[in-house]
């Protein structure tokens, strides 16, 4: 396996090392020596399945006081996943950074807690797995404005199209107005 930081601090780039044969593929997609061994401690409490048409645009999520940790991954499909650096005691607070995850690659990524996550299904059927490391707490979720022009994500939208979004995503704040982590 293949473990590279990805460009902020505690963000990993996950390669699986994948079998392949006439008869189709194998990989390890969680091994908790290995993970530990690249420095990720991570204890998972809940798995998540999520699948969207293309264009769909979910995020930019997290919760703020049971801030989960992601491990995220693409099945099927293919999305351009991103993170966004919410600790105000970061040194890359305000940066963000976005990776292709398809079920052709094979990459997996890292959200430590402390970040906020979105992803554009860049295929009709995306669709995405991820394990947390805390549950899901609607009443601690928050969210950024996926377009936020201070934070700047470049999404690989064609220049005519708006992608496809859940009121509380469309109605979320701007980096600057949202409750943050310390």
């Amino acid at each position: 396996m293949k473990v590279a930081d990805a460009g902020l601090s505690g963000l990993k780039l996950i390669e699986p090392r994948r079998f392949e044969d006439e008869r189709g593929f194998f990989f390890e997609s969680w091994n908790r020596r290995t993970f530990e061994e690249q420095g990720i401690d991570a204890e998972f409490v809940q798995d998540n399945h999520s699948g969207s048409a293309k264009g769909v645009l979910r995020g930019l999520h997290y919760q703020l006081t049971r801030p989960q940790g992601k491990l995220v991954r693409v099945v099927r499909g293919a999305a351009f996943d991103v993170a966004l650096d919410i600790r105000t005691s970061s040194a890359t607070f305000g940066r963000w950074i976005g990776f292709v995850l398809s079920a052709d690659n094979g990459r997996m990524l890292w959200v430590p807690p402390g970040f906020a996550h979105g992803f554009l299904s860049l295929e009709d059927g995306t669709e995405l797995l991820y394990k947390c490391t805390d549950f899901y707490a609607p009443k601690d979720e928050r969210s950024i404005l996926w377009s936020d022009p201070a934070v700047g994500i470049d999404w690989p939208l064609p220049d005519t199209a708006a992608p496809l979004l859940a009121a509380k995503d469309r109605s979320a704040p701007l980096l600057r107005d949202a409750e943050v982590y310390s």
